[in-house]
């Protein structure tokens, strides 16, 4: 069969196309399917947004977040609205703080709560559950039940005994948020180890004399990147409810710092007086901070999900 000349370009265009996706790594097609989903791509903006506003919040806001305003103290229920108030755009709370101020710190305080147990939570999960998942037998029924028996304990129960017997830190938060919460990613995979054992590149690594560690950590560790990125995107928030939960009873971060949780529950105290913006606008910033890690997550698994592929 001859072509013609119309046949010959398509065929090349044809071939030309498929070996760019041929060339295309697993890396960079990912990142294609996410940049396509609009809410994952939505969700990573607002994060970007948040986050600029938690970094540089408090150089916009003419008073930092532990200034008293002495004019407007006490006053907060009579200054209407916020903008009105002295300069104080977000308002202010019952002793002339700037809520602008605290807001962007607050928010800076939530976001490192969250990144930081997250990140205890993947580093600690996922040595741990790799090598149970990969040495097997005895080794591995052992470091298993050590799991079930601390997801057995209660996980908050246990983040408000360190808090009172230590002291309410920030570092005690840091430690009590990140020192149970890696059991999950432990489980999740040690079963994923499991499947990837078996496979042909790490027989061949096993047969050439390749040491355990170092197979866990450049042939098993690098192939779960995927499900262990998407897990600490919904671990985030996990993270930033529990730290807010905490400080709405009061056990969080103490003054001058402040958190989310901490300045909702000062604004859902005051709402009696009318002064609704204490309230509304560290909530605000809550919501849309579960809501992007929410959507990029989901956003990640789609993206990572050979299924789909």
């Amino acid at each position: 069969m001859i072509l013609s000349p119309i046949d010959m370009t398509a065929l090349a265009a044809r071939l030309a196309s498929l070996d760019e996706v041929a060339g295309r790594s697993l890396w960079a097609d990912a990142r294609a399917r996410f940049m396509r989903n609009r809410a994952a791509v939505g969700g990573l903006i607002a994060l970007v947004l948040i986050t600029l506003f938690a970094l540089t919040g408090e150089l916009i806001a003419p008073w930092s977040y532990e200034e008293i305003d002495w004019a407007v103290m006490g006053k907060a229920a009579e200054l209407g609205a916020p903008a009105m108030a002295n300069g104080h755009y977000f308002g202010v709370d019952d002793l002339g703080r700037d809520m602008l101020a605290r807001t962007a710190q607050g928010t800076r305080i939530s976001l490192l709560v969250g990144i930081i147990g997250a990140l205890i939570s993947v580093v600690v999960g996922t040595l741990y559950g790799a090598i149970a998942g990969y040495v097997g037998g005895r080794t591995d029924q052992i470091m298993m039940r050590i799991v079930d028996i601390l997801l057995a304990i209660p996980f908050m129960f246990v983040i408000i005994l360190l808090l009172v017997m230590f002291g309410r830190s920030l570092f005690m938060l840091f430690l009590g948020i990140g020192l149970l919460s890696w059991l999950s990613m432990a489980r999740i995979v040690r079963g994923q180890t499991l499947t990837l054992k078996g496979r042909e590149f790490i027989e061949a690594a096993r047969a050439s004399g390749v040491p355990a560690p170092i197979i866990i950590l450049r042939h098993i560790i690098p192939n779960l990147l995927g499900i262990v990125a998407v897990y600490a995107t919904l671990l985030i928030p996990e993270m930033i409810v529990t730290e807010s939960f905490i400080s709405f009873l009061g056990l969080g971060v103490q003054e001058p710092l402040t958190s989310l949780g901490r300045l909702i529950s000062e604004g859902a105290g005051t709402m009696r007086y009318g002064t609704i913006w204490q309230l509304a606008f560290p909530l605000f910033f809550f919501v849309a901070t579960m809501f992007a890690f929410f959507f990029v997550g989901d956003g990640l698994r789609d993206a990572l999900d050979p299924k789909d592929r």
